[in-house]
């Protein structure tokens, strides 16, 4: 089969196309044949060999795919032929991919693939964040940072689907677009003064809850617009300035925390976790919940679509397609 394949940790430039061996089908796993794959922020990382899982070269990176059952266990519930979606963790960017049967997960009706892997990492850790970690409850407001990326996407229309209002913070000026056909209810530029203009935009009262996959110089900030019991929600530091400290004695001062959001280790360490929270993220779905369109690259150029990635020129989610 085909795969795009890590050959050294340098990030896009390491990535190769070629060759490689076709998974094994045995009774513990579920084959996939992949119609779409993911690109997150954590692969990025994984091939530049900054991400907290080191592996050595070579190796298939790629942890979102989408596709069809090609072989599946007995009493596993899955069939070949199925429709599916699945966290593949490893080996994702290829033609075939073979996944543990508690990580697969069936697509819904009215989903493409492209779409199905798009709901994949970035909708259920939001989900996980808003629904578990922040406890949103409806009526209250979320600001998000790095709105126009995957994370920030999934963070606007879950947080409006369940009940909030959202303020989203727009870097790229092309993005702005975009990001208002998400439907958060204030769009604002992240230009010198932006704290004044969120305390504008909410009487002056702050914010219940800050979604910051971004960190670097605008965490310090972001604490000082929490409301009272305000949350803010530490999911990443794509400005890659470094982990920002914070001094606790604002927390203490003014009832507010910060709280991080680290899907994948919750889910490792409490078994049945994904289908809990897949289950909550399927009522929104079917509610009308769907992804924006993915950006869409052939697995070919996959190197490219990681430099657009890495340039930050990607709005929403994109994904690489066999």
């Amino acid at each position: 089969m085909k795969a795009l394949v890590a050959q050294e940790l340098s990030g896009p430039s390491g990535l190769v196309y070629t060759d490689w061996e076709d998974p094994s089908e045995n009774d513990d796993v579920v084959v996939i044949d992949v119609r779409a794959a993911g690109l997150s922020f954590p692969d990025l990382l994984l091939i530049r060999g900054e991400y907290q899982l080191r592996l050595d070269p070579p190796f298939i990176p790629g942890m979102e795919i989408a596709g069809e059952v090609r072989s599946a266990p007995q009493g596993s519930g899955f069939r070949p032929g199925q429709r599916v979606s699945a966290f593949s963790m490893m080996g994702g960017f290829a033609e075939r991919v073979a996944v543990a049967p508690q990580n697969v997960i069936p697509t819904a009706d009215g989903i493409d693939d492209a779409s199905a892997a798009a709901l994949l990492g970035n909708y259920y850790t939001m989900y996980f964040a808003l629904a578990r970690r922040a406890a949103l409850r409806p009526g209250e407001t979320v600001l998000v940072f790095g709105s126009a990326g995957g994370v920030g996407t999934a963070a606007i229309q879950i947080a409006k689907a369940m009940g909030a209002r959202v303020i989203a913070m727009v870097r790229r000026a092309r993005g702005t677009e975009y990001v208002e056909s998400l439907g958060p209810d204030v769009v604002l530029p992240l230009t010198e003064g932006w704290p004044q203009a969120v305390r504008d935009a909410t009487d002056g009262r702050g914010v219940d809850v800050v979604v910051d996959p971004v960190g670097g110089d605008v965490f310090d900030d972001a604490i000082r617009v929490l409301a009272t019991e305000g949350r803010l929600l530490v999911l990443g530091f794509a400005a890659g300035q470094g982990i920002p400290t914070v001094k606790v004695n604002r927390l203490l001062l003014r009832n507010v925390g910060v709280i991080g959001v680290g899907y994948g280790e919750f889910v490792a360490r409490n078994p049945g976790a994904q289908q809990l929270f897949g289950s909550g993220l399927r009522h929104l779905v079917e509610g009308g919940l769907r992804p924006p369109p993915p950006v869409r690259f052939p697995l070919s150029e996959g190197r490219a679509a990681f430099e657009a990635l890495a340039a930050g020129e990607v709005l929403g989610k994109a994904v690489l397609e066999p």
